[in-house]
């Protein structure tokens, strides 16, 4: 053996080697795809005018507020639509305050058209509308993959789908799909408010005092029954909510004074300030913990809090830890529905890898057999290159991470298809040049010099191909395409490169004029 075919397989050795490590053992280091898995496909659609109706509801309260604080006395604001809100009973000898006041921030998002009797209509700029979509659909993408990432689920899929305000969710590996879609599509929205009264056994009991009428800058909300109750009561606190969700740094599993199953939290620096600020003028006071709308406990403030509370009420140890997931990954800018949902089963996964392996070694058993017959012996050598191409790619797949899918398996197996199509051209030109006259050994080395800029064009073709099929298709077309695109690389190596050195390993153990079983 000459020191140079020595290096040749010393190279070939390394590469089988590193590729052995890198995918051994299978069923830890090749990473599976919902397909094969089994888990949870989800569709989800963003409610995305829940964001526009937030944001005209909170510029609203927050308009009346200032007005309130300029001693600007005007008649009613109410939202008309997700877009819009009015003002009523402007005075005239205010009007020019209330444009100031109105001009100031308002009217960077909003449009303002006047009508008779001091009345305004505020409506959102077609700017700021598209603007918000978007923002809904970006922030609930982050929020979903955050608490997927959460549920500790391996390789999920979170991202845009279709239409603009729809999101691709793939959880493999996920038993409970009831509880992964409760987390997903929880709005967690926390917000922390002063009681003004309550509580109260029904609405009408808790307005009595004002007439039956629901001052405009107070809203009803129902909380959990007290001790020895049987139904809702319900509490009168302030519209705008002076803590948010957006306040929080972190939350976690804890228990109460009665050691019940509880959620602790923490503020960021803004919201500590507010917090402190809030409990600070309001000691004596009832302080509203609301969670997505309904109060779960209401403590009397009796100091000023810094930046720690605490969220108790009638919890499981489990929904404990998922309030606490869904609360440290952020509240959902909008309301989120399902559109599609399919589940795969583990053992519908594992049929799919059974049928997917029986039909790569049939494939490969046929194509051995074919060889054999066609090329003799030397169909030895286009096995052992296909074999070798196969364990390389899954190298090649392991190392990177890649994902295995079904439609990955499909490439797996069409892998094998253009191993044997760059065989047979290579063997065929050898036979040819046998054929002209050639000894064996010239007629090999010939052969490959001759095949290997046909090989590279067509193999170069196929991974653009490839390249597209990856950045322009769904979910399975791009398993199939990395699948692809790594064993059109590995077929390079292995029927050129392999290939031509078992050819001159054989020769080299042979006389000058031996012949090839070709």
């Amino acid at each position: 053996m000459t020191s140079n075919l020595r290096w040749k397989v010393i190279a070939i050795l390394v590469v089988v080697a590193l590729a052995v490590v890198a995918f051994y053992p299978p069923k830890d280091k090749v990473k599976l795809g919902l397909d094969l898995k089994g888990g949870v496909h989800l569709v989800l659609r963003v409610q995305t005018d829940d964001a526009l109706k937030l944001e005209t509801e909170t510029t609203a309260e927050r308009l009346r507020d200032e007005l309130s604080r300029q001693s600007v006395s005007v008649g009613a604001i109410a939202p008309q639509d997700v877009r819009s809100f009015r003002v009523e009973g402007v005075p005239a000898d205010r009007d020019a305050d209330f444009r100031r006041v109105a001009g100031e921030w308002v009217g960077q998002v909003f449009d303002r058209s006047s009508a008779a009797g001091g009345a305004y209509t505020f409506t959102l700029k077609a700017t700021q509308v598209n603007r918000l979509r978007q923002e809904a659909v970006a922030q609930a993408l982050q929020t979903i993959e955050r608490r997927v990432n959460e549920l500790g689920v391996a390789e999920p899929i979170v991202a845009p789908h279709g239409e603009g305000d729809q999101i691709l969710v793939q959880m493999p590996g996920v038993t409970d799909v009831a509880r992964a879609k409760e987390i997903i599509r929880s709005t967690a929205l926390l917000e922390l408010k002063i009681v003004q009264d309550g509580p109260a056994p029904t609405q009408e009991a808790l307005l009595a005092a004002r007439g039956g009428q629901l001052p405009p800058d107070l809203e009803v909300v129902p909380g959990a029954a007290e001790a020895g109750g049987t139904g809702p009561v319900y509490y009168l606190v302030k519209r705008v909510a002076g803590i948010t969700g957006r306040d929080l740094r972190n939350a976690k599993p804890s228990l109460d004074e009665n050691n019940q199953p509880a959620v602790s939290f923490s503020l960021n620096q803004q919201g500590a300030d507010k917090f402190s600020k809030l409990t600070s003028e309001n000691i004596g006071k009832q302080l509203a913990i609301i969670l997505d709308g309904r109060i779960h406990s209401a403590p009397t403030i009796e100091g000023r809090i810094y930046d720690e509370g605490r969220i108790s009420g009638s919890f499981t140890q489990q929904e404990v830890q998922d309030l606490s997931l869904t609360l440290r990954s952020g509240a959902l800018p909008a309301s989120l529905t399902y559109l599609e949902e399919r589940t795969v089963g583990p053992s519908l996964g594992a049929d799919s890898i059974r049928a997917g392996v029986m039909a790569s070694v049939i494939g490969l058993g046929l194509v051995t057999l074919f060889m054999f017959g066609y090329y003799k012996l030397t169909g030895l050598n286009a096995l052992v290159s296909v074999s070798l191409n196969l364990l390389i790619l899954l190298g090649f797949m392991a190392y990177i991470g890649a994902v295995m899918t079904l439609p990955g398996i499909a490439g797996f197996i069409l892998t094998i298809g253009m191993g044997v199509d760059s065989n047979v051209l290579i063997f065929e030109r050898i036979k040819e040049e046998i054929g002209a006259g050639k000894s064996a050994r010239a007629a090999v080395a010939s052969g490959f010099d001759r095949v290997f800029l046909t090989i590279l064009d067509t193999h170069v073709a196929s991974l653009i191909s490839a390249a597209f099929l990856f950045q322009f298709g769904t979910g399975p077309i791009r398993g199939f395409a990395t699948t692809l695109f790594f064993g059109l690389l590995s077929n390079v190596f292995t029927a050129v490169f392999v290939s031509r050195t078992l050819f001159e390993l054989i020769l080299s153990r042979r006389p000058q004029a031996a012949k090839l079983s070709i």
